[in-house]
């Protein structure tokens, strides 16, 4: 899990842990290849609004390469609607915008583990 407000970082980190997953949380988007090739996450989520990077950016990145393509990423973004760029190329396999319902941040959550 990827945003650089390190209260939503640790409140949604601690909802999902409570919820049976194990959270890797990173506040710093230069750091997310070194991670994913350390842990191997099932999934990805990710802010779009970082202080350093665009997490469209990131997550095109994420996409394109080989090791990480697979991975689903779900964006998640206060300030964009981004359903209409969920089929182009390196898009995310989903978005929540913010403020966001946690019940169906969970249901798209499992949904896309249970896709992968």
């Amino acid at each position: 899990m990827l945003d650089d407000d390190l209260a939503i970082l640790e409140v949604l980190g601690d909802v999902l842990e409570y919820s049976g997953y194990k959270v890797n949380k990173l506040s710093r988007g230069d750091k997310v290849f070194e991670k994913i090739n350390e842990y191997h996450p099932d999934l990805i989520l990710l802010d779009v609004m970082l202080a350093e990077m665009d997490g469209r950016e990131i997550c095109r990145k994420i996409k394109q390469d080989d090791r990480s393509a697979d991975i689903p990423v779900i964006l998640i973004s206060a300030t964009h609607d981004l359903s209409k760029c969920l089929h182009q190329k390196g898009a995310p396999n989903d978005f929540v915008a913010k403020p966001f319902d946690i019940d169906n941040l969970l249901d798209k959550i499992e949904h896309q583990l249970a896709a992968a």
